[in-house]
């Protein structure tokens, strides 16, 4: 278990790491104001417009670095800092989350995997852990290896590894989502050269999360897979 602890410890440290990083980018180009003038709920709305999207709101969500595109009620959701405010960083976050909007309108295939996945995601991700440690701790209390035990310990594998997947899948949504916008902010000619800069840099620290996390649903993944495999021999 001593290893597995090292390697949760290490995860959540690179994690801690790359998301005070994505904050002081966040903070840093939040200086950086629009020419433009526009705040990032009117950046929103105006990529949605351009691309033909009218049945989609943009809407404020309370907290920082919540915003999110909501597939269920087809809504836009930009935290506090990012929906009224007129700075780089702001324009980035918004133009990207409507890039989730564009995806979902243009039947994205990743994204669309990534929605038939949530269901059995919610349900399982939380438990997966317990009753893979469940099941090996069965194996080792009846001594027999390919008993109920890992037929269980399987089972929570099995729920791991939906986890583990709908984090790879959610990497292309997210990168894919960043090009969008990144490619509507520079057509369009919404920001100047300093300002794509810090929403392209911003952008890149904010996908980095997303491979953290994946990475680490892997490593545990295979952490597992040997104790409960490893335990047959």
């Amino acid at each position: 278990m001593m290893t597995y602890y090292i390697l949760i410890g290490g995860i959540a440290l690179v994690s801690w790491l790359v998301s005070n990083r994505l904050k002081s980018k966040f903070k840093q180009y939040s200086k950086v104001q629009l020419r433009n003038g526009m705040s990032g709920a009117e950046i929103a709305q105006k990529m949605l417009d351009d691309h033909g999207i009218r049945d989609v709101k943009v809407i404020s969500t309370p907290g920082m670095l919540t915003d999110h595109y909501n597939p269920k009620n087809k809504t836009v959701n930009l935290s506090e800092g990012v929906y009224s405010q007129r700075n780089a960083a702001a324009a980035a976050v918004a133009a990207h989350e409507c890039g989730h909007a564009v995806q979902h309108a243009q039947a994205y295939e990743w994204l669309t995997m990534r929605s038939k996945l949530v269901p059995v995601v919610s349900v399982t991700s939380g438990m997966s852990t317990w009753i893979v440690f469940g099941g090996i701790a069965l194996m080792a209390a009846t001594g027999v290896a390919g008993g109920i035990g890992f037929y269980i310990a399987v089972a929570g594998l099995a729920m791991m590894g939906m986890a583990t997947l709908f984090s790879f899948v959610t990497l292309p949504v997210e990168y894919d989502a960043s090009k969008r916008a990144l490619v509507w902010l520079k057509q369009k000619n919404m920001v100047s050269q300093q300002e794509y800069a810090g929403a392209e840099d911003a952008l890149k620290w904010a996908a980095r999360t997303y491979l953290v996390a994946a990475l680490g649903a892997l490593a545990s993944l295979l952490y597992w897979a040997v104790q409960v495999f490893g335990g047959r021999d």
